[in-house]
């Protein structure tokens, strides 16, 4: 179980890099193995580890599983960052907000840590019950090995690791105890309430799922992939269409997500659809995550600007040395002077000259979704146009897009 886990670390992590190691440690019998087993990998390495402990704020012995959780990091020579879900819980889907909050402060605290890596303790077990609440109607995804963070746009950049995917947990168990080690049963685990805990009996008898993580065939397809100006990506239908229906699929989702800027993937069933449409049809002009899609010899995905009628392309307000993300798709980074991002839908005449000639030049199913710029004193200006715009812009749609589809398979180097 250990050397396979070491396997997996020497197969997705630099050994000759100085940046931390995240770990999310529950104070669990599974995050505590896959805890120890970093800070032994990273030993040898002379690399840092950071255990990042969330408190959701939903069981009264939160606060000492943090200070357990803290000792056990201490012990294993970790650096401790206790996180906490504060403020209202939703009434209903709680599990799930529970899961993207963990996930999301992680990836804050991550990337603020200077962590590219999170290492979580999912086991086969876990798997399994993935599958089964996804067979009872749950949106679930199917957990990886090697995966882009969940959330965005807070976990960009940051990437997953699930080295003991292989492990069941009673053998996780068994060895921690031969080992000598006590761990936190979170109760909510036996609650009939959660879908988990209800599918949790049926995921223990049952036999592990195959391993087959053969993202290959849809990293070749992705890097057939060209990206326009204005975070459009467009691939050859041919490719598609020639391409497993599989890896059709899921390069769709992830060129509709990324090209639309949005939060999530949008339902497995509207994601078939469209594979379907774009592989079997002619022309198609159709909308999906906030994209517009338009093939014909080429399949093109860009930002739907007809979302901007339900809430897309909202405009966003920078302060002097203020960074955000406008719309999913540009970081952008405000200079010496405070300004306002917005969408370039309606707003092309104000544009000098030169911007409204180059922006001529671009097809105009993406001029609407650009990005305008409009300081407090001073002519708007679109930064994919032209210089001086008062901000720095860093486009995220390609590498999102590249770590989407296992373009990026290790741990990026510094």
């Amino acid at each position: 179980m250990l050397e396979g886990a070491f396997q997996v670390f020497d197969r997705r992590l630099r050994p000759d890099i100085a940046v931390p190691i995240g770990v999310a440690f529950s104070g669990g019998g599974d995050s505590l193995l896959t805890l120890k087993t970093a800070c032994a990998w990273a030993a040898r390495h002379e690399r840092p580890v950071i255990a990042f402990h969330v408190d959701h704020r939903l069981q009264a012995g939160g606060g000492a599983w943090a200070r357990t959780a803290r000792a056990a990091s201490a012990r294993l020579g970790a650096r401790f960052i206790e996180l906490s879900w504060d403020g209202d819980k939703p009434a209903t889907g709680l599990p799930a907000a529970a899961r993207a909050a963990r996930h999301r402060l992680i990836a804050e605290a991550a990337r603020d840590a200077g962590a590219r890596v999170v290492v979580f303790g999912h086991t086969a077990d876990d798997r399994i019950e993935a599958g089964l609440m996804r067979d009872a109607g749950l949106r679930m995804g199917d957990m990886r090995e090697w995966s882009p963070s969940p959330v965005w746009p807070e976990g960009r950049g940051v990437f997953c690791l699930r080295p003991l995917l292989s492990a069941r947990r009673a053998a996780i168990r068994d060895l921690l105890a031969a080992q000598g080690e006590t761990w936190i049963d979170d109760p909510m685990n036996q609650d009939p309430r959660s879908p988990r805990a209800r599918a949790r009996p049926a995921a223990s008898m049952a036999p592990s799922l195959s391993q087959s993580e053969d993202d290959g065939g849809l990293a070749r397809l992705a890097a057939l992939a060209t990206f326009g100006p204005g975070g459009g990506i467009s691939l050859a239908r041919s490719a598609l269409r020639t391409a497993e229906r599989g890896v059709a699929r899921r390069l769709i989702g992830a060129a509709c997500v990324c090209a639309g800027g949005a939060p999530g993937p949008g339902r497995r069933d509207r994601i078939e659809a469209m594979t379907e449409r774009l592989v079997r049809l002619n022309d198609v002009v159709g909308t999906l995550s906030g994209a517009k899609v338009i093939a014909s010899d080429t399949v093109l995905f860009i930002r739907d600007a007809g979302e901007a009628r339900r809430g897309g392309l909202a405009p966003l307000h920078l302060a002097p040395g203020q960074t955000g993300i406008w719309d999913g798709r540009f970081e952008i980074t405000a200079a010496a002077a405070p300004v306002l991002v917005a969408g370039l839908a309606g707003h092309a005449g104000s544009l000098d000259r030169d911007q409204r000639r180059r922006l001529k030049s671009l097809p105009a199913s993406i001029r609407p979704g650009l990005p305008l710029i409009i300081p407090k004193d001073g002519a708007p200006t679109c930064p994919i146009l032209a210089e001086g715009s008062g901000v720095e812009v860093r486009p995220l749609v390609a590498e999102r897009f590249a770590a989407a589809c296992g373009v990026i398979s290790k741990e990026p180097a510094v």
